[in-house]
C-alpha cells in the first residue's frame, strides 16, 4: 500500500531474491572505525548468497576488518522503481574446494583486470520495496 507514511510497497524475500538474481552490478556498503565507505561493484546471487571478486586494497581491508556488510541494488522503469537491501555478513573464500566451485559460476571482472580473491555475502536479512512513480499530490 502507498501512503504518504509508507510511500512502497514490500516485497516478498522470494521476489526479493528474483530481482537480486537478475541483477549483476549493486553497492557494498562498510564501515571501519564508524567512518562508512561505499563500493560499485559486479556480483552474483547464488545459493541465496552473494559473491563478488576483488583484489587486495581499500574493499578488501575493510571488509576483513568489519565483516558487517550492506548490499543494496535498485532499478528504475517507465511507472515503477525499486530497491532491495540486504545484510549480512562478508567472508574471503579460503579453502581450494570454495575456490575452484564458485570458478565455475558466471562471475567476471566488470573491470578489465584479473581478480583472484573471492568473497561471499551471507544474508542476515533481506528486504525490498516497490515504488509506483508519479507526480506529487495536490495538497488540499
Amino acid at each position: 500500500m502507498t501512503t504518504e507514511e509508507h510511500p512502497g510497497e514490500n516485497m516478498s524475500v522470494d521476489d526479493a531474491w528474483r530481482f537480486l538474481e537478475h541483477t549483476r552490478f549493486g553497492r557494498l556498503a562498510l564501515s571501519v572505525g564508524n567512518k562508512p565507505d561505499i563500493f560499485p561493484i559486479n556480483f552474483l546471487a547464488h545459493d541465496r548468497k552473494l559473491l563478488m571478486r576483488t583484489n587486495p586494497g581499500t574493499k578488501l581491508a575493510e571488509l576483513t576488518i568489519n565483516d558487517s556488510v550492506a548490499f543494496e541494488i535498485d532499478g528504475l522503469e517507465e511507472d515503477e522503481a525499486w530497491s532491495v537491501v540486504v545484510k549480512g555478513a562478508a567472508r574471503v573464500l579460503e579453502s581450494q574446494s570454495e575456490i575452484d566451485a564458485v570458478s565455475e559460476l558466471p562471475l567476471s571482472p566488470w573491470l578489465q583486470t584479473l581478480k583472484y580473491t573471492f568473497v561471499e555475502i551471507v544474508p542476515t536479512s533481506v528486504r525490498g520495496i516497490r515504488f509506483q512513480l508519479g507526480t506529487e499530490p495536490e495538497r488540499y
